[in-house]
């Protein structure tokens, strides 16, 4: 296996894990975020501020990036890392969950899935086999197979067929994967929200032995304090000795409490999502910056952050900027965000490190305006 996870201690208040990924474009220090960088970028922002943000991993899209440009020019252009001047990880996901968000657009087989493009209405068909070509053309660090993710609500029988079909496709991918010196592919625990289905999915994929393991199907539409139960059932399924995902997961509450159930990996686009949209997370809650009450408010940002934008532009000017739909407001907004979860991480992980992880949830949750 080209991915090595080293576990260096549990938060004795929580239970929460801190480690290190160790793969051949560098170490990650988990618990983590990873930046979304759909189309082979994180939009708004360059790779060198990724890197000044301190950004250890970014995620990248297999369907998209199938659709357009295409993994075979990827391919020619020396792979994803070089094509879009990225050195660190990147972990690529396996498209299912953007196929199987298409609705009626798609029809699911045993043998794959056939689709239209959201782009031009085009016919395509993805199968497992074809996943795990695109992803090696792609030369990503971290693989996903293929999988199914069942919605939310769905019924008992419906999500106990897909989540066996899951481990079919999964089996096929492993058979299918041949660059495994340098690409780590990892299963995808499904079962909705059924505990002896999460239990049933766990058990089957950990017989394949996969360098790692995602949990997928949360964060559908489903409450929170369901999603969290469910984790707390799956968690504890998983290899201790392997990286723990959990999938599209990216509020500051949900990534605390994902780590407090044992979670290493996170990704979300909610941060550069809503910062194009004007919303900024900041250590007193949300700010909506296109709010008039920011007219003449010439103070920072956050008071308590450190980045460029906080450290540079006022919020009465970051509202200019959205006013007057420059794109400088978006690539500001973007760049604080993104910087706001990834510091979040770091205190996650000093508090694991000073085992007060639930305390640090209490203080935070305070002073952000959750519910404690």
């Amino acid at each position: 296996m080209a991915l090595r996870y080293e576990l260096i201690k549990e938060c004795k208040q929580s239970g929460a894990r801190l480690g290190k990924i160790h793969t051949k474009r560098g170490i990650i220090e988990t618990p983590i975020f990873m930046p979304v960088g759909t189309q082979a970028t994180v939009k708004t922002m360059t790779p060198e501020e990724l890197k000044e943000i301190k950004s250890q991993i970014i995620l990248s899209n297999t369907y998209h990036l199938y659709l357009r440009p295409g993994h075979e020019l990827i391919k020619k252009a020396g792979g994803l890392h070089k094509f879009m001047n990225w050195d660190k990880p990147i972990l690529t996901d396996s498209g299912g969950f953007q196929v199987f968000s298409l609705g009626d657009l798609r029809k699911i087989s045993e043998e794959g899935v056939e689709f239209r493009s959201h782009l031009d209405g085009s016919k395509h068909f993805i199968s497992p086999e074809k996943a795990v070509e695109i992803q090696n053309a792609l030369g990503s660090d971290i693989m996903m197979v293929f999988d199914e993710c069942a919605p939310y609500p769905a019924d008992r029988d419906y999500v106990k067929n897909s989540l066996e079909r899951t481990t079919r496709w999964a089996k096929r991918c492993k058979e299918a994967h041949k660059n495994i010196e340098d690409q780590n592919l990892f299963g995808i625990i499904q079962g909705g929200m059924y505990a002896d289905l999460r239990k049933q999915s766990a058990e089957e994929l950990l017989e394949l032995d996969f360098p790692g393991y995602a949990v997928g199907g949360l964060s559908v539409g489903e409450p929170k304090p369901l999603m969290y139960e469910v984790l707390e059932h799956t968690t504890p399924l998983m290899p201790k000795n392997k990286p723990r995902y959990l999938m599209g997961v990216g509020s500051p509450d949900c990534l605390i409490e994902g780590a407090i159930r044992g979670i290493d990996m996170f990704d979300c686009v909610l941060p550069t999502r809503i910062a194009r949209n004007g919303t900024a997370m900041t250590s007193q809650g949300k700010v909506v910056i296109k709010n008039a009450k920011y007219t003449e408010d010439f103070q920072g940002l956050d008071p308590e952050c450190g980045c460029y934008t906080c450290r540079n532009y006022s919020k009465a000017y970051l509202r200019h900027l959205f006013k007057a739909n420059e794109v400088l407001g978006l690539r500001l907004l973007s760049y604080h965000n993104l910087y706001f979860l990834l510091k979040l991480m770091e205190e996650i992980r000093e508090a694991i490190k000073e085992d007060r992880l639930l305390d640090y949830r209490k203080s935070f949750f305070e002073k952000y305006g959750y519910d404690v």
